[in-house]
């Protein structure tokens, strides 16, 4: 004779994970951080280290939210990216993160490619890769003469 725990797949209930939302973090780290800063300059240690997360985060938001977990993560990344070009229009911008930016439409583009359902995030970082272009030199390749990561 079983009994009702042995029907249930585990033998305790398990609540929901709460969805991630990248477009939350990205603000609220940066926010904190501006808070925390005496400096006028964005932290790109800070910046770098949110960029690198930008893979984790389109699997975690699209899984864990399949209905706007595209959008959250898009808010995410399309800040970070925009605030790479705020760096580089005030001449601030450093070489490691432009190439942390590259590195993670680089990473993203591959993690799109490998999930189902997640064609619409290859445009998004299509889009975001033409953004990064424009502050690149005109061959596309370098950045004030300093080889950009590229895959």
């Amino acid at each position: 004779m079983a009994s009702d725990v042995d029907s249930r797949p585990f033998p305790f209930d398990i609540p929901p994970l709460p969805a991630t939302d990248f477009g939350a973090f990205v603000t609220q780290i940066l926010a904190r951080e501006s808070r925390l800063s005496d400096a006028p300059t964005i932290n790109q240690d800070v910046l770098r280290k949110c960029i690198h997360l930008a893979s984790s985060f389109l699997v975690t938001d699209t899984t864990t939210n399949p209905e706007s977990g595209i959008t959250t993560w898009f808010a995410g990344l399309d800040s970070l990216v925009d605030l790479v070009v705020v760096l580089h229009r005030r001449d601030e911008l450093e070489l490691e993160t432009i190439n942390a930016a590259s590195r993670a439409c680089s990473e993203c583009w591959t993690a799109a490619a490998n999930w189902r359902g997640l064609d619409q995030c290859r445009s998004h970082v299509r889009d975001i890769g033409g953004k990064l272009k424009k502050v690149l030199d005109a061959n596309e390749r370098t950045y004030r003469g300093q080889r950009v990561y590229a895959p």
